[in-house]
């Protein structure tokens, strides 16, 4: 149960007469946000705009992300982005239960079951290479509560690979193109499917690509209509505005 359902429950409590208004209002002095000093986690961001706050490790400390997570332990489920070994050892140490993916540099942790909105997020990659992005984007999506899954190094160099998958990528609701070098795999697939295509820049690539610019660059004047992209290695950003739109489909 999240927060959300946690809320519904108290207000329905009340109603019913089963809690009182004193526990009522204990109960609601921590929902609005969790203040631990250094961080003050948004606990009402679900209600809001339908997906919870979402822990960024890079530049805070093992000791902090540790904290967030033990605080939240029971409370509901937790994903963090950007985390190295060094700060996944040190929260798995406080909380054992978490899961740590280091290919996608994800940590999560569960309160009960996900639950899955109707319908699936396809994710493309170039190269092998974009897959650390592309398992950013995965786990998102289903810790945001849509099914997703990865088909690899399907990318221009080897094009007769992604003809392969079509009848598999036509499946999906969305579709989030991951893929470094010049990005030509956004355009190729933008003129083949009719679903909603996030594309995402890598950092993959040799110097002339500009740590992914030329990427960005390239996905930005794709030629296939229709086409969104977000920033860099932005595998998170590409999973939340896919959740968004299965969302729409769901509803």
């Amino acid at each position: 149960m999240d927060r959300t359902d946690a809320l519904r429950d108290l207000l329905e409590g009340i109603r019913a007469g089963t809690i009182d208004v004193d526990k009522g209002m204990s109960q609601l002095r921590d929902l609005p946000y969790l203040e631990m000093g250094h961080t003050r986690f948004d606990m009402h961001r679900k209600l809001r705009n339908g997906f919870p706050e979402v822990v960024y490790g890079a530049g805070k400390t093992p000791e902090q992300v540790a904290e967030i997570f033990t605080r939240l332990r029971g409370l509901s489920h937790v994903l963090a982005t950007r985390v190295s070994p060094e700060m996944a050892e040190h929260v798995l140490a406080s909380c054992p239960e978490a899961t740590y993916n280091p290919l996608g540099r994800t940590l999560t942790m569960l309160h009960g079951e996900l639950t899955f909105k109707p319908g699936e997020i396809g994710i493309i990659t170039a190269g092998t290479s974009d897959l650390p992005v592309a398992e950013e984007a995965r786990v998102t999506c289903e810790m945001l509560g849509s099914r997703a899954w990865v088909i690899s190094d399907v990318g221009v160099a080897g094009v007769h690979r992604l003809f392969d998958r079509l009848d598999e990528l036509r499946k999906a609701r969305v579709l989030i193109v991951v893929a470094g070098m010049e990005g030509a795999l956004t355009s190729v697939v933008g003129g083949l499917v009719s679903q909603p295509l996030i594309a995402v820049p890598t950092s993959v690539g040799y110097g002339a690509n500009f740590a992914g610019l030329s990427a960005l660059l390239g996905m930005l004047t794709s030629c296939a209509s229709g086409v969104t992209v977000v920033n860099i290695d932005n595998g998170f950003g590409a999973a939340c505005a896919a959740c968004r739109i299965n969302n729409l489909f769901a509803e």
